[in-house]
C-alpha cells in the first residue's frame, strides 16, 4: 500500500528538529545559551576542573576523588609512549600533510597494536577510551616535529594532559599560563551533544564496528569546514582585513556578497555560546600578554557589528582560533586540539551507545525515476 501525503514520514533535512536517541553525557539548551556535561554546567567546570577530570567525568559519569583522578592521570601517562613503527610511519609522510589526516590515518593504525581492540566488554572498552586519550595528543606533537625536520619527544609521566602536550609539542617544559589556557580549551571542547562527529560516531558504534573505528570515523567528520575545521578559518579572516578600521567595510561588503563570516552562527545556540564566554575572555589575557592585541580589538569590533547586522553571535571556533595564534599553536593544528579534547566525549558516547545498543538506521523519501526497463548497451541512447 503506498504512502499517501498525510501519512509519509516528514523529511527533516541534516536531521534539523530530530531526537534521535536519549542521552546522560551532554546536555544543550540552545535557547538560555546553557551547556551542560553529565549536571554540570560548563560555568561550574571552566577554570575549575581539570581536563583529568571533565574527561573522567564523561565516560564514568562522576568526578574522581582523589584517588580515583590519581589513578586515572597514571593510566594515560602509562599509555602515552607511541610505537616506533607509528614513528617510522610518520616520517615517511610528506609535510604538507594535513594534520588531521595524520591522525586518523595513525589512530586508525594504532589500533592494530591494541591487545583490546576486539574484545567489546565494558572494560576492555574503558582501557580503549584511556589509551586513545593518552595516544591522541602524542600523535598530534608527534607529527609537528617530524614535519619540522626533529624528533618526536617523548612523555614526561608526571605532568598533566595539557602540560605533556606542550612538551611534545615544544620540547621544553610550557610555562603555568600556557598550560591553564589549553586546559581550558579541552574542558571546553569535551563535549558538545549529537553534532556531526558525535553523531558519526554514535552511528559506526551502533554497528558494532568498535571504539577505534567509531572514533576514527568521528575525526573524519570534525575535519570537514562546517565543523571542526572552522577554527582554522578565522585567523586568515582577521589577517585579510589587516586592522580594526578596515572591520566595518570588509564586513558590509562580505555580507553583500553573502559570504560565510567565519567563526558565526550555530544551528543550536540562538544566545552567546557559553563557551565563547570563556575563550573571549582568555583570547584577551594571551594577546594581550603576547603583543597582538589588534587581534583581541579586532574581533571585538566583528563581534559588535555581526550582532548588530545579523543578530548573529559568535561560536566556540572564533575566539579559539585567536587563543591558540596567541599561543604560537600552527595554524593547522587547530582541528586536532579540537579533536584531542573531543575524544573524551565520543568516547563517552560509543560507551552509552553500547549500554543500550540499537542499530541507527534512518529512513530516506526516494525522489529518483521509477519504472526504468533494461536494454542492452547497443540500444541505449
Amino acid at each position: 500500500m503506498s504512502q499517501t501525503d498525510e501519512t509519509k514520514p516528514k523529511v527533516a533535512e541534516g536531521l534539523v528538529g530530530v531526537v534521535a536517541s536519549t542521552s546522560a553525557v551532554c546536555h544543550i539548551d540552545g535557547q538560555a545559551g546553557q551547556l551542560i556535561y553529565r549536571g554540570y554546567d560548563i560555568h561550574e567546570l571552566a577554570g575549575r576542573a581539570s581536563f583529568e577530570e571533565v574527561a573522567y567525568l564523561l565516560l564514568w559519569d562522576h568526578l574522581p576523588n582523589a584517588k580515583r583522578l590519581r589513578w586515572f592521570r597514571e593510566a594515560i601517562a602509562n599509555n602515552h609512549d607511541l610505537p616506533w613503527a607509528i614513528i617510522d610511519l610518520m616520517k615517511t609522510l610528506p609535510p604538507t600533510t594535513d594534520p588531521m589526516v595524520v591522525l586518523r590515518t595513525v589512530l586508525s593504525m594504532l589500533s592494530v597494536y591494541d591487545p583490546h581492540e576486539t574484545a567489546g566488554d565494558i572494560e576492555a572498552n574503558e582501557r580503549k577510551a584511556i589509551r586513545m586519550l593518552a595516544l591522541t595528543p602524542a600523535v598530534i606533537a608527534g607529527f609537528d616535529r617530524v614535519r619540522h625536520s626533529h624528533d618526536p619527544i617523548k612523555p614526561e609521566h608526571d605532568l598533566g594532559y595539557a602540560e605533556n602536550f606542550l612538551y611534545m609539542l615544544r620540547g621544553r617544559k610550557p610555562d603555568p599560563v600556557e598550560v591553564q589556557a589549553i586546559d581550558m580549551c579541552l574542558v571546553l571542547h569535551a563535549d558538545h551533544g549529537f553534532n556531526a562527529s558525535t553523531f558519526t560516531a554514535r552511528v559506526i558504534a551502533s554497528t558494532l564496528s568498535g571504539m577505534y573505528s567509531a572514533v576514527v570515523g568521528a575525526i573524519g567528520a570534525l575535519k570537514g569546514p562546517l565543523h571542526g575545521g572552522a577554527s582554522e578559518q578565522v585567523m586568515p579572516m582577521l589577517h585579510e582585513i589587516g586592522s580594526i578600521d578596515k572591520v566595518e567595510p570588509y564586513l558590509k561588503d562580505a555580507l553583500a556578497e553573502k559570504r560565510k563570516i567565519m567563526g558565526f552562527g550555530h544551528r543550536v545556540y540562538k544566545t552567546e555560546d557559553p563557551r565563547a564566554t570563556h575563550l573571549r575572555k582568555l583570547a584577551e589575557e594571551l594577546t594581550e600578554r603576547a603583543g597582538i592585541t589588534k587581534y583581541f580589538k579586532m574581533a571585538r569590533a566583528i563581534e559588535d557589528y555581526m550582532r548588530q547586522a545579523k543578530g548573529l553571535y559568535c561560536n566556540v571556533d572564533f575566539y579559539a582560533a585567536i587563543v591558540y595564534h596567541a599561543l604560537a599553536i600552527d595554524l593547522d593544528l587547530n582541528a586536532c586540539l579540537f579533536a584531542m579534547s573531543r575524544t573524551a566525549g565520543w568516547c563517552a558516547h560509543v560507551l552509552e551507545q553500547y549500554q543500550h545498543n540499537k542499530l541507527i538506521r534512518p529512513l530516506s523519501e526516494y525522489v529518483g525515476p521509477k519504472g526504468l526497463r533494461w536494454a542492452p548497451a547497443d540500444q541505449r541512447p
